[in-house]
């Protein structure tokens, strides 16, 4: 462990403690990713001798048992492997040669016949899950419990009551509580977004302010340009409004095809709304640049076409900031933004919220209408824990959790998977979109893995046409444990089992 390691790996710069803890981040963390870094830009190679315990320890001013918890980190991912009396060496992750996942076809004709309604899969994968129930889940899109600030919220939850004894018995304000509203107000600025408490509707979780954008908007028989793949929650809402969606090419890497979508609006003429996730597309992972967002605005804002950005997963995006809101380039009211808080602070609270533009007014009205205000006490408890600084710590931490969350999965995939699985690993989220081995049917893989206790999404579930069909959404949003990893072995041995 004490040898000498080659020129290569001493010549990288070496940050000394203090800067390390002035991060931010554990020391150990943070001397992981300065090596990481390095690897990752090819400075160190397979091959390359980690400098030795001893070495590390000299160079970065820090303990042993911060420079062995760097080293085991980093081992743990997959990046260094520990050969018996020879130190640590770079390894070459699988991860890093899988091919990412494909391009769409933007020339394929669009059949606006073709996609009305969602088809029974749907229904039939809901039902067999909750029949189920699998030991190891992976079909959701949320974080494990322990994961979100469990005992901060049950605090700040009976600070409420305690400070307000008659809030469940009260009538509750028709607009949602102000306190909440200003909180999210000022905290939507970081996404870029200028709004006041006034401009902020309070919805039952993501789900409930797209269904109320979409009545805003448009009626029974309408079109609605949709992403594909895309959430079928979405397709959901469609069919349950009598709307018809109208599915574009999606890219697993920049986002919705804005060619195909110009193409789409001068081909029908009749698409009365556009519905996208500009980060961290469910289920692709992907990104929108800066300026594919505002062509996007711009295009919907010329054809006067309204645009209905979800914004559910932006916060879990990786970085200390998060990615811009197309929002921040409306200049005319056409952006509606919806927002919530079940991925990123408690599912069980159900809250979100929204901001409608030209139309919030009359989504205010829809929404007394049709649900009347959400409750008060996950709003007071929401607004005093994300207005203090714990909020942003959490968050920091969380994002932190699933970054090395992804990677373990991706590698265990890389690994398992049979050798044509396609991946491209997301900045951020809690979902992994993986490309099977064409012929394999998402569909085949989701029963044995039930079978086996193991819960997975089959990509037919995502699009209401069957392009789809060999891929899987895993969710990477619980700890990777032994387990975890068991079951991932166990899914590569079903993927394999059924190609053959």
């Amino acid at each position: 462990m004490d040898m000498q390691p080659p020129p290569l790996v001493t010549a990288v710069t070496a940050p000394a403690a203090s800067a390390l803890i002035s991060a931010g981040q554990p020391i150990y963390r943070r001397l992981a990713e300065h090596y990481l870094s390095a690897i990752q830009a090819g400075t160190l190679v397979a091959g390359d001798r980690m400098p030795s315990v001893r070495d590390l320890m000299r160079q970065h001013h820090v303990s042993l048992s911060t420079a062995l918890q760097s080293l085991r980190y980093l081992e743990e991912g997959g990046w260094l492997e520990a050969r018996p009396r020879s130190g640590y060496f770079v390894r070459q992750p699988r991860r890093a040669v899988i091919r990412p996942v494909g391009e769409p076809n933007i020339s394929t004709p669009l059949d606006p016949a073709q996609y009305v309604g969602i088809h029974e899969q749907v229904s039939d994968f809901i039902a067999r899950r909750q029949l189920k129930m699998p030991a190891i889940d992976l079909s959701g899109m949320s974080c494990a419990p322990e994961l979100y600030a469990v005992d901060a919220l049950k605090n700040a939850a009976i600070k409420a009551l305690r400070e307000q004894p008659t809030l469940l018995t009260s009538p509750m304000p028709i607009n949602g509580n102000i306190h909440f509203r200003q909180v999210v107000a000022r905290r939507a600025l970081n996404a870029g977004i200028r709004i006041g408490a006034d401009d902020v509707v309070v919805t039952h979780g993501c789900i409930e302010a797209l269904n109320l954008a979409l009545r805003a908007v448009a009626q029974a028989g309408d079109t609605i340009a949709v992403e594909s793949p895309t959430y079928f929650g979405l397709l959901q809402t469609l069919e349950s409004l009598g709307m018809r969606a109208l599915e574009i090419p999606t890219s697993p890497h920049t986002g919705i095809s804005i060619e195909a979508l110009e193409l789409a609006m001068q081909t029908y003429g009749n698409i009365k709304a556009v519905v996208v996730v500009p980060t961290l597309q469910n289920p692709l992972g992907c990104i929108m640049s800066d300026s594919h967002k505002e062509r996007l605005v711009t295009l919907c804002e010329r054809q006067g076409v309204p645009l209905i950005e979800d914004d559910a997963y932006s916060e879990l995006a990786d970085g200390e900031v998060a990615p811009s809101a197309a929002k921040i380039w409306d200049k005319s009211g056409n952006v509606i933004y919806c927002s919530s808080l079940n991925k990123v602070l408690a599912p069980g609270m159900r809250l979100g919220w929204m901001t409608c533009g030209k139309w919030n007014e009359r989504v205010k009205m829809l929404k007394f209408a049709y649900t009347r205000a959400n409750e008060e006490w996950t709003q007071i408890t929401a607004a005093n824990y994300m207005g203090s600084p714990a909020y942003d710590r959490h968050l920091r931490r969380l994002r932190s959790t699933l970054k090395d969350q992804r990677e373990q999965m991706a590698e265990a995939i890389a690994e398992y998977f049979p050798d044509e699985t396609r991946l491209s690993v997301p900045n951020g989220g809690v979902g992994l979109w993986v490309e099977l081995p064409r012929g394999l049917s998402s569909n085949a893989v989701f029963t044995a893995a039930l079978d086996e206790g193991i819960g997975v999404s089959p990509g037919v579930i995502f699009s209401n046409s069957d392009r789809f069909d060999h891929y899987l959404r895993l969710c990477c949003g619980k700890p990777f444990t032994r387990e975890l990893d068991q079951a991932l072995r166990k899914l590569g041995v079903i993927t394999g089992q059924l190609l053959a």
